[in-house]
């Protein structure tokens, strides 16, 4: 029995000489967003690849809904919907069409399609288009459309391959309130970002792939937490305080100035407000703002990927 919609076990694939995916290995829980991060050649997309079934793996099994991709990859398809990174629909159709002959693909009744589709076309801002060739469309209306075609048969599981790279403000926000809504409603999401922010929002945990290899896996702010050795902690007085008399602060590692406040170095956030707090009264200063400073998903990111030195 399967834990999960998605059970990656020891998934490895090679092209060439090159072993493009290592023998990963994760699950993905039901009705959570799970986040696949990685530099660009890490693997993400070949995993995806073999967990939607678009090409097979060279190792280990992919199960997706219970089904192995190996060898009932169509019970599963039906399953599930995917929006790839490249809009696929048939641009001399209107988008009506392309959501009708989705509805055909599926089984869907005419009716049970037309109900669908206009459900979908409306939440995501293309009603008043719907008649329009998908060729007019700008690249933010494709995906749009895209994701209302991957969801025509009410999947329980959405792949989203990058579904907000390089669109307008206005996509942006449409894609990721629908998927908040359905993740709401129950369905369990897979999603391939660079963009962290968007990770760090939308992610109940994320996984992060290099040179083939998944490296870590966890809840952002576990994730975030993990890389972070030292603390930092940003500090402002009512009046001029000595740089020297700061560093002189036992719990401070480095101290540096930035205007009108000064960021520090600490091992321990809870010591290290205590004893400011003590040294302003010493000094007669009041505390005008006293932040702690947290790592941000990118550095997790970037350290972890080895893009920067810890």
């Amino acid at each position: 029995m399967t834990n999960g919609p998605i059970e990656a076990r020891d998934l490895t694939k090679v092209f060439g000489r090159t072993t493009a995916v290592d023998r990963v290995s994760f699950s993905v829980r039901q009705k959570e967003i799970f986040g696949f991060l990685g530099p660009n050649g890490a693997g993400k997309t070949t995993t995806t690849r073999m967990l939607t079934g678009v090409i097979p793996p060279d190792g280990g099994t992919a199960l997706i809904l219970g089904y192995d991709m190996r060898t009932d990859p169509v019970r599963a398809k039906q399953r599930f919907g995917v929006v790839p990174e490249t809009a696929n629909a048939y641009t001399d159709l209107s988008a009506w069409q392309n959501l009708m002959l989705m509805g055909e693909l599926y089984g869907l009744s005419r009716t049970r399609s037309k109900a669908r589709a206009t459900e979908l076309l409306e939440a995501l801002g293309l009603l008043d288009r719907k008649d329009q060739k998908v060729q007019a469309y700008s690249k933010g209306m494709k995906q749009r459309l895209i994701l209302a075609m991957a969801l025509l048969h009410e999947p329980e599981l959405l792949f989203l391959d990058e579904p907000t790279s390089g669109l307008d403000v206005q996509s942006t926000h449409l894609i990721l309130s629908l998927l908040r809504d359905l993740n709401r409603a129950g369905t369990t999401i897979f999603l391939t970002t660079h963009n962290m922010e968007e990770a760090n929002r939308l992610c109940d945990r994320v996984g992060i792939i290099r040179n083939g290899r998944l490296i870590a896996l966890d809840a952002p702010e576990r994730l975030k937490a993990a890389i972070e050795r030292v603390h930092r902690v940003e500090v402002s007085f009512d009046r001029e305080v000595s740089g020297g008399d700061i560093a002189a602060m036992e719990v401070v590692l480095s101290s540096a100035r930035e205007g009108d406040k000064w960021r520090l170095t600490v091992e321990d956030t809870d010591i290290a407000i205590r004893e400011i707090v003590s040294f302003a009264r010493q000094h007669g200063a009041g505390i005008v703002t006293l932040n702690t400073l947290a790592p941000s998903l990118d550095e997790a990111f970037l350290r972890l990927t080895g893009e920067v030195e810890p």
